[in-house]
């Protein structure tokens, strides 16, 4: 499937942000206006006293419900998105086999939270020491500028590098967690050229879209706010609440959608180079934390697993005559190559 049919066909997940995001800016507005009046009924610093009230609460509420419900959602849009890459077709019950491909592959969500702060920890670290090297070229003139954007662009495109990883945790299921992660990094940085060559234009697009959306809640808010003689203050948090919310419910779905294609074409398929491990291991404190715990659950294994079936090929067989089919014992879908879920129900295979 194209990236675009994937983003179109897994709106179920957007729509979900943004609901999630607009339940966030509804309960911080009504604690603005509970504070406003606790403030005002105080009177003098009693105003600024409860708007710094609001916006501590307002911080917590949002690190509760988005880093907590909106990591799991995109947790099983992440597992949606891998299915479509690698069968060509997208899980009838989307919610249903994202919410049982998460709990299979992370039985407490806690194991996941720890495998995406590691692989987003190593993620930073390995892109601020590729801004060491340019960065010794900042005498150059001129070059600084051209090391920003390309940081910039880096940033970006490397910024996904977490989810990639779990997509590939979901292919992996023969491997724990961490040690799908640890070669998921391995291969998205032995891919590296091809795929930041494929995020060049759509970093572009996001950096466009990015802009419109910090712009035009602003501008909205800006009007609102001022329109009504109320704090603006509170008007640019809520501008950015709300901005936050738009980005990473469209513009990062897309991109999420975008690199995850990219990725899952070539994963399957990479035989993973060794030396790229100690190389990482040094690069990045947190690769190496991460390649610590997947050494710790037992060996490695050396080579991935055989390729998935991609879009418009012909799919894998399940036995050496390749002439039986496999079905869902719960659904009786019809099962496309080795998966071990039901793209339909999500029920698990045996």
């Amino acid at each position: 499937m194209k990236a675009k049919d994937i983003y179109l066909g897994t709106m179920k997940f957007v729509w979900l942000k943004v609901g999630i995001g607009a339940a966030v800016t509804v309960a911080s507005i009504i604690l603005l206006a509970l504070c406003m009046l606790i403030g005002y009924a105080f009177g003098g610093a009693g105003l600024y006293i409860m708007l710094i009230v609001w916006i501590a609460l307002t911080e917590v509420i949002y690190k509760v419900i988005m880093y907590y419900f909106g990591y799991m959602i995109k947790a099983g849009h992440v597992a949606v998105i891998a299915s479509a890459v690698t069968t060509g077709a997208l899980p009838e019950n989307q919610f249903e086999y994202g919410k049982q491909m998460v709990k299979s592959r992370f039985a407490a969500s806690n194991v996941y939270f720890v495998v995406d702060r590691l692989v987003s920890g190593a993620v930073h670290q390995l892109q601020k020491a590729v801004g060491k090297i340019g960065g010794a070229l900042d005498a150059v003139p001129g070059m600084a500028q051209i090391t920003d954007i390309l940081q910039t662009f880096i940033g970006i495109a490397l910024g996904y590098v977490d989810e990639c990883c779990l997509g590939y945790c979901f292919l992996r299921q023969e491997q724990s967690a961490f040690q799908a992660s640890c070669d998921g990094v391995v291969i998205y940085f032995q891919n590296a050229k091809k795929l930041l060559k494929d995020a060049a234009v759509t970093t572009l697009i996001v950096i466009g879209g990015t802009f419109l959306a910090w712009v035009v809640p602003f501008g909205l808010v800006a009007v609102i706010f001022r329109a009504a003689g109320w704090n603006m203050l509170a008007g640019v948090i809520l501008a950015l609440i709300i901005a936050i919310v738009i980005k990473s419910a469209f513009i990062d779905s897309w991109m999420l959608v975008k690199m995850m294609v990219s990725y899952m074409e070539v994963a399957p398929s990479t035989q993973i180079t060794f030396d790229l491990y100690d190389k990482l291991c040094g690069l990045s404190s947190k690769f190496k934390e991460l390649f610590g715990k997947a050494k710790a659950e037992g060996p490695m294994h050396i080579n991935p697993a055989p390729a998935p079936a991609m879009a418009g090929g012909a799919p894998p067989q399940n036995n050496a005559s390749g002439n039986a089919q496999r079905f869902c014992p719960q659904c009786g879908q019809p099962i496309t190559g080795g998966a071990a879920f039901c793209n339909k129900c999500g029920a698990k295979l045996t």
